[in-house]
């Protein structure tokens, strides 16, 4: 998973704070527990010269090992158990716990050379809270309301905005929670207002926090960053940039709003053609239809779209029907 760096570095900062936090509240812990037992102290300070004073007393003045090192041993028990003794009549359980937060890794994010879960669960949350920065809200799938979109069949089309649209959910639902890398492309195409921008963030909401990468971007902004990348040396651009062609996920929102250009041609047809052949996934979010998209890019791009699958949003401008409510 193709995470970029930002969020793995906030991730690991996480998890890094966190580690320190349980170490630090450990410290409190034990200094407020040899406040208010004495005795406490002096047992640890006991088990730390046990089997230190049986060892050099074996090297210093020779005798039998075995019997030396047992007797330490039978202390050592002594003293950890009048130690837990003392801990579970006068201090709440696991009080003086020094266990790491996850088990697995130790709290080190990685078991050998691969990602622990709790560190892909860090990175999962840091994504989607990047991904709500970027699209402005945070969209769930049980939000998508039904309603909005007329239930009266189209002469033109033989069926109601709704039944297409109750499709266009499921699709988007299922896309969403059967996520793998390499998942087919798709094209949302309709016009404005009828849900492509919120389903859309929908997807990338779930798919993030089902720990894949996931980046989420306007056209606009997302040609402007490639164009500082490629001419500013804007660094953070060109970080950006990376991440457009390493996410297993890249949403492109509102496709063809962009300013037109042999820039903009050239940048959409290395970074679809790249995510093809790595097979990356893609979604494309567009106000064109499939008339238009032929007219508006090159022969390559639209050759290139039409590998996608169309997802056709109908109805009537839902930012309209909301006013009208009000």
């Amino acid at each position: 998973m193709g995470y970029s760096p930002q969020v793995l570095r906030a991730a690991r900062r996480r998890l890094e704070q966190a580690r320190s936090d349980r170490e630090s509240l450990y410290r409190a812990h034990l200094a407020q527990a040899y406040r208010e037992e004495p005795r406490l102290q002096e047992i640890d300070r006991a088990l730390r010269q046990t089997m230190a004073q049986a060892a050099q007393a074996v090297f210093t003045q020779g005798g039998d090992v075995e019997k030396s090192m047992e007797a330490a041993r039978q202390e050592n028990l002594a003293l950890q158990r009048e130690r837990q003794e003392l801990l579970n009549t006068k201090f709440p359980p696991d009080f003086l716990s020094d266990k790491p937060n996850c088990p697995l890794c130790g709290d080190t994010g990685y078991v050998g050379s691969a990602m622990c879960r709790c560190l892909l669960a860090l990175c999962a949350q840091e994504q989607r809270k990047e991904l709500t920065l970027l699209n402005g809200r945070e969209e769930r799938f049980g939000d998508f309301r039904l309603d909005y979109y007329p239930d009266r069949i189209d002469p033109k089309l033989g069926v109601s905005p709704r039944r297409v649209m109750e499709k266009t959910y499921a699709t988007c639902l299922q896309y969403a929670q059967t996520f793998r890398p390499g998942a087919e492309n798709l094209l949302f195409s309709g016009d404005t207002g009828l849900g492509k921008t919120f389903l859309s963030a929908c997807i990338a909401g779930e798919v993030a926090e089902r720990g894949y990468s996931v980046v989420y971007e306007s056209a606009a902004h997302l040609f402007s960053k490639l164009e500082r990348a490629r001419f500013a040396s804007d660094e953070a651009a060109r970080q950006d940039a990376e991440k457009y062609s390493a996410c297993d996920l890249l949403i492109l929102d509102d496709l063809g709003t962009e300013l037109p250009g042999q820039f903009v041609t050239a940048s959409l047809y290395t970074l679809l053609n790249d995510r093809l052949l790595s097979g990356k996934s893609t979604i494309l979010s567009t106000n064109l239809n499939t008339e238009d998209l032929p007219r508006r890019y090159s022969p390559q791009i639209a050759s290139r779209l039409r590998s996608f699958r169309r997802v056709a949003f109908l109805g009537e401008d839902i930012r309209i029907l909301k006013s009208r409510e009000r």
